[in-house]
This record gives C-alpha cells, sequence and structure tokens, in this order.
C-alpha cells in the first residue's frame, strides 16, 4: 500500500512540476487590463525578435511635449511571425529605430511603462508585424493589351 501511494505521489509531483511553467507563463492576458487600451503614434527606438514573445520599445509624446519610453510584449511569438512570412530581418527592418507608427496599448494592471501591443499600423495604416497578416506579396503586372 505505501508503495503505490509514494508513487501516485511522485507521478503527482512530477505533472505539477511539468505543468506549473506553462501556466506561469501563459498568464500574459491576465497581466495586461484590455480594458484601459489606448492608441498613439508613436516613434519605435528597439525591436526584438526573441523568445517567448517579441517586444518593442518606443516612445510617446505627452501633452507636455516630453518623450516618455515604453515598452510592449507581443503575443505571437517568434514561429507564429515566421509562419506568414515575418521574418527576423523583414520585422527588424519593418520597425527600424526612428520609425513612426500607430500602436495599440493594453497597460499592465501592475503598472508602469509596458503593456501587450493589440496592433501595430504603419502611417499609411496598414498591419505590421502580425502572426495573422501575411508577408505581402508584390503586385502583379497589369495584363498586356492585344
Amino acid at each position: 500500500m505505501k508503495r503505490a501511494a509514494l508513487s501516485c505521489f511522485f507521478v503527482g509531483a512530477w505533472l505539477l512540476a511539468a505543468v506549473l511553467p506553462a501556466a506561469a507563463h501563459h498568464g500574459t492576458l491576465v497581466s495586461y487590463d484590455r480594458d484601459k487600451q489606448w492608441t498613439r503614434e508613436v516613434v519605435v527606438t528597439r525591436f526584438n525578435y526573441a523568445n517567448p514573445h517579441p517586444q518593442i520599445f518606443f516612445d510617446v509624446t505627452d501633452d507636455k511635449g516630453t518623450a516618455v519610453h515604453w515598452a510592449g510584449e507581443l503575443l505571437p511569438n517568434p514561429a507564429g511571425l515566421l509562419r506568414v512570412g515575418w521574418t527576423k530581418a523583414r520585422s527588424l527592418q519593418a520597425l527600424a529605430p526612428g520609425t513612426k507608427i500607430n500602436i495599440t496599448i493594453a497597460p499592465a494592471r501592475a503598472g508602469g511603462l509596458v503593456g501587450l501591443v493589440i496592433r501595430m499600423r504603419n502611417l499609411d495604416g496598414a498591419d505590421v508585424v502580425s502572426d495573422s497578416v501575411p508577408y505581402p506579396e508584390p503586385a502583379a503586372p497589369p495584363a498586356a493589351q492585344p
């Protein structure tokens, strides 16, 4: 009887150890307040194409004209970005330092100048660095007229 109980204990402990890191990491959505999200034009200062989630660093101009430094976490991981053609080189090019974009952020519930990136658009209104937006294909040349 003791041996069966000991085996159950070790199996339970092993399962708990295997599940806790996944549960800790996937708390991303509860860490941010989507009811207080905001959208502004910002200037990119750095983009990190990294696991487990890429990060963007940017400046927001406050009411006094002062640049306020923010950081944002993207939900898609690099594998999700690669599936639709957003390579590291493509992402770093689209979000080079000094690039102006419109960004929608859900701020951290804990406060601070960090948030979850909901959407990033260039100033033309096109989504950039998304796991649902395929890499833009070049336009087909117009058909020849007879």
